[in-house]
């Protein structure tokens, strides 16, 4: 008698479980575990195609909510998330979902990135994500914002060549013309 008790308490956890949302795998897991004849899992790369279709719709979904053109919602893409090579990045089997922590992964791939002594603080504690986009983009090179507004979306201190910038600006030149973003051998990242 308790043993159905707790059978139908498990049960009603599950569903709950499934209806909350938890990840797919963690519902398979969880359901082979209490019931008999479950549906196998799909293959792994139908998982990651499907799962990518999905992320890849929503991120075109929510760029052209913000007002992206069709044809301009992806301008990048990784590479990675492009060819559906998830594990490239990703690990399901660990707590951070990553292959490494947050802060070493993209010089995974991305080992000279910094090539010189003088690191831009982001860079330099691997917070790529704070210029760029994981996935996708709808600016080159997976920048977050449009190149032109980018440094300004952090740097908002006086410059101190104020007149050297302001013409340089009205010109149409970018920060990242005079500036290496990621690290250089001269004060301020100059090139």
């Amino acid at each position: 008698m308790q043993t159905r008790k707790w059978k139908k308490v498990i049960g009603v956890v599950c569903i709950a479980g499934v209806l909350c949302g938890c990840d797919p795998l963690t519902v398979h897991k969880v359901t082979t575990t209490i019931f008999d004849g479950v549906p196998s899992m799909p293959p792994p790369e139908q998982f990651c195609r499907d799962y990518h279709e999905k992320k890849l719709q929503e991120e075109r979904d929510e760029l052209m909510s913000k007002g992206a053109s069709a044809a301009k919602a992806i301008a990048s893409e990784h590479p990675p998330y492009a060819e559906k090579k998830c594990d490239r990045c990703h690990d399901k089997a660990k707590e951070s979902g990553l292959i490494v922590p947050k802060d070493k992964l993209c010089f995974v791939c991305h080992p000279d990135i910094i090539k010189k002594a003088m690191v831009h603080g982001p860079a330099s504690v691997g917070g790529c994500l704070e210029c760029h986009d994981p996935h996708t983009s709808q600016f080159p090179s997976l920048l977050k914002v449009e190149k032109r507004t980018l440094c300004a979306s952090c740097h908002k201190e006086k410059r101190i060549a104020e007149g050297l910038h302001d013409k340089a600006t009205a010109k149409g030149m970018l920060c990242t013309d005079c500036h290496d973003p990621h690290s250089g051998d001269a004060q301020y990242f100059l090139r």
